[in-house]
């Protein structure tokens, strides 16, 4: 769960640490105050799209710090290098030139790599998650995650993908005759061109060495000679060789005094020889060159050839012949194009088959989890004050797509004696954010993520309603942590603890606080909440009477 967060310089936040605790924590304040500045705070340490606008005027940076307590050992942290820590602490800075500082446990990482981290700690829900209830594209994706098709899915996947390979391959090879006539001629021409002539791996970077060598013939004769002439000597001077070789004989001559310079002989001994290995070497290297103008200006025909191939079919010997091979493979294709279509209809068929007996499954676990689905989400909706609303998944079936064999939308009738409708076409405000809640709490049911946040769903709730909203967000927090951002003071009254997000100008700066409220400090903001910023007896009469109810 989330217990610590430390906020500097974003938006009116100059400095803020928060603490939560476990259970249902509800955060409120005056409209405009930077409750929402939080919730965004939360989306940034996540890895969530951070703007530099966000950093508080005055600032180059902005910097959030979370600390995650009875983290689980998520296979997140092997996979991205990241010691892991039940007690996990996640860092991000976001300077105004755009960039970004993540760490995790002390470790760097990446924002993308953080924001799957965070998808494992914290859910959050906002007025947004409406536009998406809405979206019917979704709703076999709520199903899916319902259901748990995850493993169905990813069988599913691999086999549409054979299919649409299959599919693919087959459009590719089916052409008329004159296009398949035009092909065949260009095809046959390359592989001719490039068959005649012959070439071999590597040969271009070859001959290429090989000119250079002869493009500098004489300055390669000049100074091998010249080395030659330096190690064993010309008619007027004596060579490294020789030199050595007399230095190493005066020396001997000295042992019959003293032994003091032995093992200087030694060495010099040693590198004498060295020298006459290495002038040997470079004589042999001397008889061995061979130069031809002839051998130059076939080189130079012959890298012509290759040039010419290089424009045309690729950047090297090897990519030339790799076209080659494609292009007899292309041509054999072609020619034996009936065969190879009717090979391929049959395996065609046959993947289709398979994909359809895993769609087929997969719509057998679809409708099952729709069933349960709809059942859950009708008991969570009575409990929220809408026992007569009508539920259900409706099926719509389809040919094989990338995501199965069908369509999902989510119908409903909020009234008695009306007929199920698209879920856009028949809510509310306060409906939806009921429905939501509903779905949302029953998604929530089949994941881990440790920590829930809302953040203003209950626009449009009032009354009575509320209460079930309230009441409802308290049972859920019974076996997760929930955030709530809320103007509702049946909301704040059953929370276990209580924010307040205050602002105020100090030489002509905005500053925003937060506050762990008490009893009396959540008595006179739930006063604020019932009756605006006139708090009278009466409105602090009703806030006690709803704390001391909850």
């Amino acid at each position: 769960m989330l217990s610590l967060l430390h906020i500097e310089n974003i938006a009116v936040i100059e400095c803020a640490d928060i603490s939560f605790d476990a259970g249902f924590n509800i955060l409120t304040g005056e409209t405009g105050a930077g409750k929402s500045i939080v919730i965004d705070a939360i989306s940034a340490v996540l890895g969530e799209r951070a703007y530099r606008d966000m950093i508080r005027t005055g600032s180059t940076k902005a910097s959030v710090r979370a600390v995650f307590t009875d983290v689980p050992e998520f296979d997140w942290f092997s996979e991205n290098g990241v010691p892991y820590d039940p007690e996990t602490m996640i860092q991000r800075e976001v300077y105004l030139d755009g960039k970004n500082v993540c760490r995790v446990n002390g470790t760097l990482i990446t924002v993308s790599i953080l924001r799957k981290l965070g998808a494992l700690l914290i859910d959050i829900h906002g007025q947004h998650d409406s536009a998406s209830l809405f979206d019917e594209n979704n709703h076999l994706t709520f199903l899916d995650s319902f259901a748990d098709n995850t493993e169905l899915l990813q069988e599913y996947a691999k086999r549409y993908a054979e299919v649409s390979d299959l599919q693919d391959q087959i459009n590719r090879m089916t052409m008329d005759e004159s296009e398949k006539l035009r092909r065949m001629e260009t095809l046959r021409y390359q592989i001719e061109e490039v068959t005649k002539a012959e070439l071999r791996p590597g040969e271009d970077e070859q001959l290429e060495d090989r000119r250079k060598i002869l493009q500098n013939a004489e300055k390669l004769s000049d100074g091998i000679h010249t080395a030659v002439e330096l190690l064993y000597g010309g008619e007027d001077t004596d060579g490294a060789a020789a030199l050595l070789s007399d230095a190493e004989r005066e020396l001997s001559k000295l042992t019959r005094y003293t032994d003091a310079y032995d093992s200087i002989r030694e060495k010099l001994a040693d590198l004498m020889y060295q020298v006459q290995d290495v002038a040997e070497e470079v004589r042999d290297a001397r008889d061995s060159l061979t130069f031809s103008a002839d051998e130059l200006e076939q080189i130079e025909a012959r890298l012509d050839v290759i040039h010419r191939l290089r424009r045309k079919y690729g950047t090297t010997c090897e990519d030339i012949l790799e076209f080659l091979d494609h292009a007899k493979q292309e041509l054999d294709e072609i020619e034996f194009a009936d065969d190879h279509l009717e090979k391929l209809k049959k395996k065609l068929e046959q993947a289709e088959k398979t994909a359809w007996d895993v769609a087929y499954a997969l719509r057998k676990r679809r409708q099952t989890g729709a069933q349960d689905l709809s059942a859950q989400i009708l008991t969570e909706l009575a409990q929220l004050d809408m026992p007569k609303v009508q539920f259900s998944c409706e099926f719509t079936e389809t040919e094989l797509t990338a995501n199965g064999a069908d369509t999902v939308a989510f119908y409903m009738s909020a009234n008695v004696g009306e007929a199920l409708k698209p879920l856009s076409k028949v809510a509310s405000g306060g409906e939806l954010a009921r429905i939501m809640l509903a779905i949302k709490n029953v998604l929530a049911q089949q994941d881990k993520v440790a920590t829930l946040i809302f953040d203003e769903v209950d626009t449009g709730v009032s009354g009575r309603a509320a209460q079930k909203v309230a009441e409802k967000l308290r049972s859920v927090a019974a076996t997760k942590q929930v955030l709530c951002v809320t103007h509702l003071p049946q909301l704040a009254a059953l929370a276990q603890s209580h924010l307040l997000i205050a602002k105020d100008v100090r030489d002509g700066r905005t500053y925003t606080s937060v506050e762990l409220l008490d009893f009396d400090g959540r008595k006179k903001e739930l006063a604020r909440m019932i009756g605006g910023a006139n708090i009278t007896d009466t409105t602090l009469k009703s806030a006690e009477e709803m704390l001391r109810y909850e």
